[in-house]
This record gives structure tokens, C-alpha cells and sequence, in this order.
């Protein structure tokens, strides 16, 4: 599903321009449950954004689902995203002034789809994460860990080929995590979704069936459980 192989990518910040990763190589199969850990500026995050398209490498090759994402135009770049990315951010991102079916049915603006396949693709994937009785709630009035559910709902409603998750439970409570957690485990298990996920939480690596650990921009392991 991904191959990596030398990849390389800094950040400038004034003058100075900073290293954040340096000749990562890494493949990742299809249908796998990674966890990427490491300290804060470890580079976790960057590889993440590399692999869903978010960002651009120095240099080094990417191929994510058969593409090397490293040759695509922004046009064509934004497309790729829509068509095999859900992406599912610590602090939720979602629409203050949308309901949960409408922030859900975002996405699917790229698809060209009619309004009534649109809704039903939202209700369908707000289904999955069990809040059917939410669906005309805006985010200030559901809890952390259904905000997060309606991100993962997102995330889920173009049937992308990767899950990414970028601290998915950082700013959760202990059940709401489990919650999150347990859900992310039945899209991989059930649904074959290939999942990769950044992550501080030792519990939450734990729930994934492989770990990479970064330190400093360079991978330091051969991805043991």
C-alpha cells in the first residue's frame, strides 16, 4: 500500500533551514494497523502528512496505492486525496456552523454526487460509528469523544483506501479514547482499511499490530509489534 525509500524533508525557518526527516525508507502492506510514536519533533506527523499528500517531500520516493503522489500537479494531487485519504485530526476539525450529517457529507463534495447519494452516504457512515441520534447536532452541543466519531464518519464516507489519523485520541478521556480506538481497530479488522496512525499513547500504539518509533527524523526500528 505504501513504499517509502529515502525520504527526505526540511523546513526552512528564516535563514535556517531545519531538518525534520532524513532518508526514511519504509514499506507499509495493505490492510495493516501502524502506529507511528516518537518524541515531539520527531518527524511523526510530517511522514504522515508526506504519505496522505498533505505535504511534499524534498526528495525520495512515495508511492501510496500504487501512485508516486511525488508526480502529481495540485489539481490532480487534491483528487488523489479525495478518492483514497480520510484523514482524522486530534482536535476534530469540524464545521462549527454545519450539523454532523452536513460536516460528514463535506467530503463528498468532490464526488459528484446528487444531494440524496450524498446524504445517504453520511447517514450510512454515521451509522458505523453509532450516531444515528446525532446526525442534526452541531459540534458545541456532542462530547469530545462524538466529535471525534463524527471526524472517523468523515473520514470514512468516501470509502478511502487509507485511514490516517493524526493523534486521534490526544484530546480525549479514557472511555472516549477506548471508544475511538476500538472503532479504528473494527475499520481495520472488518472493513480492511489500512490504518496509520500518530500517536504519543503507549495504549493506544498497543491497539495497532505494527510500531515504527522515530527519533530525530530517522526511522530507528524495523516496525516490531
Amino acid at each position: 500500500m505504501v513504499i517509502i525509500e529515502n525520504l527526505y524533508k526540511s523546513y526552512r525557518r528564516g535563514a535556517q533551514e531545519v531538518p525534520v526527516l532524513r532518508g526514511i525508507s519504509l514499506n507499509i502492506a495493505e490492510g495493516s494497523h501502524v502506529a507511528l510514536m516518537g518524541p515531539s519533533g520527531s518527524g511523526k506527523t510530517t511522514l504522515l502528512n508526506l504519505i496522505a499528500g498533505i505535504d511534499r517531500p524534498d526528495s525520495g520516493r512515495l508511492i501510496v496505492a500504487s501512485t508516486d503522489i511525488t508526480q502529481l500537479g495540485e489539481k490532480e494531487m487534491a483528487r488523489w486525496r479525495s478518492d483514497h485519504i480520510g484523514f482524522i485530526f486530534q482536535f476534530y476539525n469540524l464545521m462549527p456552523v454545519l450539523t454532523a450529517l452536513e460536516n460528514v457529507e463535506l467530503p463528498l463534495l468532490l464526488q459528484g454526487l446528487n444531494r440524496r447519494q450524498r446524504r445517504e452516504h453520511a447517514l450510512l457512515a454515521l451509522e458505523l460509528v453509532g450516531l444515528t441520534d446525532r446526525i442534526h447536532h452541531y459540534p458545541r452541543e456532542l462530547s469530545g469523544g462524538q466529535q471525534q466519531r463524527v471526524a472517523i464518519a468523515r473520514a470514512l464516507v468516501t470509502d478511502p483506501l487509507l485511514i490516517m489519523a493524526d493523534e486521534p485520541t490526544g484530546d480525549l478521556d479514557k472511555q472516549s479514547a477506548k471508544d475511538v480506538l476500538d472503532l479504528m481497530e473494527t475499520l481495520n479488522l472488518d472493513f480492511g482499511k489500512t490504518v496509520i496512525m500518530v500517536t504519543h499513547d503507549p495504549k493506544a500504539a498497543e491497539r495497532a499490530r505494527t510500531v515504527h518509533h522515530l527519533d530525530k527524523g530517522v526511522l530507528n526500528d524495523g516496525g516490531a509489534p
